[in-house]
């Protein structure tokens, strides 16, 4: 099922907008990538010196991140609603037929639209916006497809993702998941996507081959931020409603354990050997590590409202952004101890990482 949305269409920058950016991002090195929300800006965090190197700058609200898998581009989505731009004049000798598929159908379904969402497509080697392009609604989680061909949005506001291939800049497809979809998780192939419709607690298992959801899964309660195991048999995701972290067991298409987090729970991740679990609570204000074989944990209390969480591929530390303040700290991987703790000029959502 597909929802009804007005068509998306590209949008170019300008020489003038490109040169108002912040520009000294290295591409050399490894690096986590900072959506800071109505900063209007994206940190760039060097995971060797626990430091930020630099900012991006030009973005509005951008929540949502991705990376490509080469590394090369970072793709982030902006929470907020914009209007839709003017559709250009149509240059002398081109058809009109031409100058609509080339702006996404042209001015009259432009203008009907009362609002978008965008995704920035930055390139890493020079800290630049390189295109933007609007989808079908303000977004708030982003995922870039293994093969790095398509960018994949949650649409909370509109009840499913968007496809944009990332080459031609146009949306290949929108699809009905269910109400207020929030997160997005992989498979290893990239054959199968995962979508968690934080409105009905259900996960939408969909076809990436063919864009259609194959399987809807009711986990119950609020389902959130999920990571996939390196099994591919199970899916833990945090359920808000409930104030704990969910193993579902994929082929059985079942909930098999239930994990106590606490209030409000937010980020969730896995350790990089996979074995533990690592979730934040940002109403009991502490981050939790579970041993998945054996059931034990480890709790830390993390003042104020620890909120989203990544693994550094560099030496496993684990970074968590405040929701109360905007600043980052990076944790000891095992003891939950706090190694540092970085200013950001906002609060800190979906974080990126990278490592070459």
């Amino acid at each position: 099922m597909k929802l009804q949305l007005q068509k998306p269409w590209l949008s170019g920058l300008t020489a003038v907008m490109l040169m108002s950016l912040t520009v000294s991002v290295s591409a050399a090195g490894n690096h986590a990538y900072i959506p800071m929300g109505s900063a209007d800006s994206v940190g760039v965090m060097d995971l060797e010196t626990n430091r930020l190197t630099s900012t991006v700058s030009g973005t509005v609200n951008t929540h949502g991140s991705a990376l490509t898998p080469d590394g090369r581009y970072l793709v982030v989505g902006s929470l907020t609603a914009h209007d839709n731009q003017v559709v250009p004049e149509r240059p002398e000798g081109v058809t009109e037929d031409d100058h609509a598929a080339h702006h996404g159908g042209g001015g009259a379904a432009a203008a009907d639209s009362s609002g978008t969402g965008r995704l920035y497509v930055v390139d890493t080697n020079t800290g630049t916006i390189a295109r933007i392009l609007e989808v079908p609604g303000p977004v708030h989680h982003v995922l870039v497809t293994r093969d790095g061909r398509y960018a994949v949005s949650t649409h909370p506001m509109g009840g499913g993702i968007s496809v944009v291939d990332l080459e031609s800049g146009k949306t290949v497809d929108v699809i009905a998941t269910g109400p207020s979809p929030n997160y997005l998780a992989t498979t290893a192939d990239g054959q199968t996507l995962f979508v968690s419709n934080t409105g009905n607690g259900t996960i939408s298992e969909v076809d990436t081959k063919h864009w259609f959801v194959k399987r809807n899964i009711r986990t119950g309660g609020g389902p959130e931020h999920m990571a996939l195991a390196p099994d591919g048999d199970h899916l833990y995701l945090n359920d808000v409603a409930s104030g704990e972290a969910v193993e579902l067991s994929l082929p059985e298409g079942a909930v098999t354990a239930r994990y106590e987090i606490g209030d409000s729970p937010h980020g969730l991740g896995l350790s990089a050997d996979g074995q533990a679990l690592l979730a934040t609570s940002q109403g009991s204000e502490r981050i939790v590590r579970v041993e998945l074989a054996s059931d034990s944990r480890k709790s830390v209390q993390l003042l104020p409202a620890p909120y989203h969480l990544a693994v550094s591929p560099v030496d496993g530390r684990i970074l968590v952004t405040s929701r109360g303040e905007a600043k980052l700290w990076v944790l000891d991987p095992v003891s939950l101890a706090i190694v540092d703790e970085i200013p950001l000029d906002g609060i800190g959502h979906q974080i990126s990482v990278e490592a070459q």
